[in-house]
């Protein structure tokens, strides 16, 4: 295995490279919450899909769940790769045009990719971004910080104010939703 493999194989940061898992979970339920308010009032038709939750969910989880696997077992160096490349958008947007649920599962997905590369971007490593084009270009080496350090350095990151924030966000919109009698649109 070659010295560079090895690096990122074996770097604990490079597991939490990005948004908590949960986060991409509760803002996909965001995504949809805030769909479901904002066509309330009326039945969703052809040119107005419904994007439904558990789709949006499961698209957000796949880039995870397809690469943290292939990195953990070596079948590729990065734990972000087949899964958080963008070069998987025009099988994405077949998915999307071909049925409703594939929609919401390519919006899932899609906001996975969007909140990974927030990420990276809000902590000052914008190059790391780079994921995005995989295999095409490969991000550089993320900082290896022993996993009991990684909690303090995540806790005081940038990030870790916006997820905290997202899910405050999410959370609010979820009991606005529940809150609002049925109909009403709102102002």
């Amino acid at each position: 295995m070659p010295a560079a493999t090895a690096t990122r194989l074996n770097t604990p940061h490079a597991v939490q490279q990005s948004v908590l898992f949960p986060t991409h979970l509760v803002a996909a339920v965001g995504l949809g919450v805030g769909y479901r308010l904002r066509g309330r009032s009326s039945p969703p038709t052809a040119s107005q899909p419904t994007l439904t939750v558990w789709w949006l969910v499961v698209g957000a989880a796949l880039p995870d769940l397809i690469d943290k696997p292939l990195g953990m077992t070596g079948v590729t160096e990065l734990f972000h790769s087949v899964g958080h490349s963008a070069l998987v958008l025009p099988v994405l947007g077949v998915a999307a045009i071909v049925s409703r649920r594939g929609l919401a599962l390519a919006v899932g997905w899609g906001s996975h990719l969007v909140l990974d590369a927030l990420h990276v971007g809000i902590n000052g490593r914008p190059s790391d971004a780079l994921f995005l084009g995989w295999p095409l270009v490969v991000p550089p080496t993320p900082p290896a910080i022993p996993p009991g350090e990684f909690v303090w350095v995540y806790l005081g990151s940038p990030s870790f104010y916006f997820e905290v924030l997202l899910w405050l966000a999410v959370g609010a919109l979820v009991v606005w939703s529940l809150c609002r009698p049925s109909g009403t649109q709102p102002n």
